[in-house]
């Protein structure tokens, strides 16, 4: 995949867009067997020197709801994402994220990074706010 567009294409091919910009898509992926799902946000960046990149990124919990040190020790041990604060609604969030360099970016790798960040996100967000399931 070489550009926004041909991620689009192939997100639809597996999902109902909840959101669908330019830029911009998200959806909700089923995560777990207990009927929980998890939103995922999938955006163009540039960085500066030019090279695009595609973020994919999952809210986890309010950020009040969890420590800066936790998130960092996290970030430490994690192989595929990491923890970052962006705002959901105006409220400051935990999220789940990863940049994928659209020069090695193919369907068996996004799959790969959804399928590795969007169960995880849940799974704190479970721990964290019990039975809720806010994102």
């Amino acid at each position: 995949m070489e550009t926004f567009a041909e991620v689009r294409d192939y997100m639809l091919e597996q999902h109902e867009l909840q959101i669908d910009e330019p830029f911009l898509i998200g959806f909700e992926l089923p995560v777990g067997d207990k009927g929980r799902k998890q939103s995922l946000f999938l955006a163009e960046l540039e960085g500066g020197d030019g090279r695009r990149f595609l973020r994919v990124e999952t809210p986890v919990v309010p950020l009040e709801d969890f420590d800066a040190e936790k998130c960092l020790r996290i970030n430490h041990i994690q192989r595929v994402g990491y923890l970052a604060v962006g705002d959901l609604d105006g409220t400051a969030y935990i999220k789940f994220c990863e940049n994928m360099p659209y020069r090695t970016l193919n369907g068996d790798e996004l799959d790969y990074v959804i399928g590795q960040i969007a169960p995880l996100a849940d799974r704190f967000e479970e721990i964290l706010e019990g039975d809720s399931d806010i994102s």
